[in-house]
């Protein structure tokens, strides 16, 4: 199983960036998958879910209405658009599958990725 997260990188407040998850080794179509965050000396937290099929998704409320998560079943890949960035954004994104049900908990997911990095200056 491998989870290849990518297109992180420097950008300046406001950017965008989006980021992409390439998933090989399982059964892609059906896992949920999420993108959580983790920024120096703090807690890895939730960013985005999306459901296997991609019908229902969840969002952290500091990135609702900025940020979206989507996923391509075709092509093995989810991704997150992030638009409006904020020095706050910036953290290793790390994007993770779940056989479960779409969550917020990080516990809950079976496969993880490597990490991107976003940096984002003010």
């Amino acid at each position: 199983v491998q989870l290849q997260a990518s297109g992180g990188g420097l950008v300046q407040a406001g950017d965008s960036l989006r980021l992409s998850c390439a998933a090989s080794g399982y059964t892609f179509s059906a896992y949920n998958m999420g993108w959580f965050r983790q920024a120096p000396g703090k807690e890895r937290e939730f960013v985005a879910g999306i459901s296997w099929i991609g019908g229902s998704t969840s969002y952290a409320d500091s990135v609702k209405d900025r940020f979206t998560i989507s996923r391509d079943n075709a092509k093995n890949t989810a991704y997150l658009q992030m638009n409006s960035l904020k020095p706050e954004d910036a953290a290793v994104y790390y994007c993770a599958a779940s056989r479960g049900s779409v969550s917020k908990n990080y516990q809950s997911y079976d496969y993880w990725g490597q990490g991107t990095v976003v940096t984002v200056s003010s």
